[in-house]
Parts: structure tokens; C-alpha cells; sequence
């Protein structure tokens, strides 16, 4: 068997990181797919791709901090969050 290389590009497994688990895709140059080896995801670089945006989603406000979360059916107002400053 061969020895798993690196893609061209470090993708992250979008099936472990919607599990908090960072875990780096392998490519097989033969069938054109990456693949992980801790959950066995395999996909094209489009499926690997639009699966990541979507897990991206879920850390959009990561560094914001909610300033105001307004009444029923209006937006949450965020701000810049600012380390160190309370």
C-alpha cells in the first residue's frame, strides 16, 4: 500500500471539524479525492471545499463580542471584541 502524502493544499476534515477535532486531509492523486484517516470522509476538492464554508459558518462571530441581543425578530448587534480590555 502506498504512504499518504499531503494535497497541495492542508484541507481540514469537515466531518471531525464539526466535532472541534482539527484533523488534516490526505490526497490520492489516483482517484483525485482527498480523504481523512481518523473518520474516513473521502470527497473532491468542491465537496471538501463547500463543507468547510459551511463549518465556518458556525465560528462567523468568533471575535465579536454580542452587545445587544434586541427584541423578538430584530438582529443581535456585535462589536469588535478587543483582548485584554474588559
Amino acid at each position: 500500500m502506498a504512504q499518504a502524502t499531503k494535497g497541495k493544499l492542508n484541507f481540514r476534515c469537515p466531518s471531525c471539524f464539526m466535532r472541534d477535532i482539527d484533523i488534516d486531509m490526505f490526497y490520492d492523486e489516483d482517484k483525485g479525492e482527498y480523504y481523512c484517516l481518523r473518520c474516513g470522509f473521502t470527497g473532491k476538492e468542491e465537496d471538501v471545499l463547500r463543507l468547510n464554508e459551511a463549518a465556518r459558518y458556525r465560528y462567523r462571530a468568533m471575535k465579536l463580542r454580542v452587545v445587544d441581543f434586541g427584541e423578538d425578530n430584530e438582529p443581535i448587534t456585535f462589536a469588535p471584541h478587543k483582548g485584554g480590555e474588559q
